[in-house]
């Protein structure tokens, strides 16, 4: 089971993993030896002040099904006030980024929901904060607090990282400030986890545990390769296996938030799927090692970023911008990080010649957007924005459904609204989308139908 990091207070010490050892002689080096011993200690001095904690205090509406559903209240003539509110606590790790200028990297899931965000220094000091953005797709949140005195950490390549480095994990697990525990990185590029709607983990044996969330995976040299996002655990404790988002996907998420304040990921309008030796063959594409590399475009959406660029079904892939691509996660994950206005190239094969297009990404504009540019199980179905000024404060209207869909089969009927996909409230149709990605296994939708609010599950 996955588990997010950050943690409600509570002191449960229990299932510690095993922290990897420095040795304590090391061969030929006697006790009154001047040689120094192995030590990350120097390291450490410079990074921990820039790991902070965060603590958030919320409201919560403790849950009535039909207290929550608005218009049962109006039926019966229930007030808002009797819902019943309680406040809760919780905490996790954060990293200054910008000592200048004041910004605070952490989880967005550390932060969600919160009314007052607090975030506690090395030094002891006490700051509140502000949210600036989040980016709830990628997991990432930044804030500010007044810059005075702060220390910020630096950025390594995280594309340079490779499996078996070294790496150290620094937050504040359980509420124990300033945790220091290393390991190696266990694998690059993992993705299909269901954490997040755009997955590039590095994995990590570096023990980490509920309260790591927002924290720093650092180098030996101290610089920033990854956030602590996540762990796969049975029981919720460290087993030696977590995840952490890349520091350069983290900068690019950072970049946008601090120039627009919100993510505006455009749509490329291209469908791929990963390209096997057969498909590499028919392509021209097969190198001579035999491992096929690329993705092979399947559909190209009409007045999309990719039909503008003049890409076309049949199209491989081989690279964007400075990163090549081998898998249909690699495509998805550039896509993360390229913002409305955005231009960079693309490598591909067409008919056995090697192209360079130009791709730029243009806000979708579309009225009525087909359900296919959603998702596959939205084949057949076609959706329009709802405006935020209507009564649900907005919403996914459904405005047409093909009967011989599967969308059809499973409930989904025209004059639906949409209003939540895969536990995620969607407000207009690039939510939606982005709530799909989440969760690639099954679409589960809440709608609303003839005053009453249900769920639909597509398969």
């Amino acid at each position: 089971m996955l588990y997010r990091l950050s943690f409600v207070l509570i002191l449960a010490l229990a299932g510690w993993g095993a922290q990897a050892a420095l040795p304590v002689a090391l061969p030929g080096v006697n006790d009154q030896s001047t040689v120094a011993l192995p030590s990350l200690a120097d390291m450490l001095e410079r990074a921990n002040p820039a790991v902070v904690n965060i603590a958030t205090r919320s409201t919560v509406v403790e849950h009535n099904r039909l207290l929550a559903d608005p218009f049962f209240r109006r039926f019966f003539n229930i007030p808002e006030s009797r819902r019943r509110y309680r406040r809760t606590q919780s905490a996790g790790s954060g990293v200054v980024v910008d000592a200048e200028q004041g910004y605070i990297v952490t989880n967005n899931h550390v932060i969600d929901g919160a009314d007052e965000i607090s975030v506690g220094l090395s030094d002891g000091r006490t700051l509140a904060a502000e949210l600036v953005g989040r980016d709830p797709q990628v997991d990432v949140a930044l804030l500010k607090v007044p810059a005075e005195n702060l220390v910020a950490i630096q950025f390594a390549d995280s594309a340079a990282l490779r499996v078996g480095d070294f790496v150290v994990a620094i937050g504040n697990p359980f509420g124990l400030n300033q945790t220091v525990t290393s390991g190696i990185v266990s694998a690059l590029g993992r993705s299909g986890l269901g954490i997040e709607g755009y997955e590039d983990f590095i994995q990590t044996d570096a023990p980490i545990n509920p309260g790591n969330s927002g924290g720093a995976l650092v180098d030996l040299r101290g610089d920033l390769v990854g956030i602590n996002t996540a762990i796969y655990a049975p029981s919720g404790g460290n087993v030696g296996i977590g995840f952490a988002i890349p520091a350069n996907m983290t900068a690019a998420i950072i970049q946008e938030l601090i120039d627009t304040g919100s993510v505006n990921r455009g749509y490329v309008g291209a469908v791929v799927q990963p390209l096997n030796r057969e498909l590499a063959k028919a392509f021209d594409v097969l190198p001579a090692d035999g491992a096929p590399a690329g993705v092979v475009i399947v559909d190209v959406q009409p007045a999309s970023s990719a039909e503008k660029a003049g890409l076309a079904p049949g199209d491989v892939i081989l690279q964007m911008g400075d990163k090549k691509i081998t898998s249909v996660a690699d495509f998805e994950n550039q896509a993360a990080v390229m913002f409305i206005g955005d231009r960079l190239d693309i490598v591909l094969v067409r008919q056995g010649k090697q192209r360079t297009l130009t791709l730029e990404i243009f806000a979708d504009t579309q009225e009525e957007v087909a359900g296919q540019r959603i998702g596959p199980r939205l084949n057949g179905v076609m959706l329009q924005n709802l405006s935020a000024a209507d009564d649900l404060g907005g919403g996914v209207l459904v405005s047409e459904v093909t009967r011989n869909s599967g969308a059809y089969a499973y409930g989904l009927r025209a004059g639906d609204i949409i209003v939540g996909a895969n536990r995620i409230t969607v407000t207009d149709i690039a939510e939606l989308r982005e709530a799909v990605r989440r969760d690639k296994r099954q679409l589960m939708l809440r709608v609303y139908r003839n005053g009453r609010f249900g769920p639909i599950t597509i398969r």
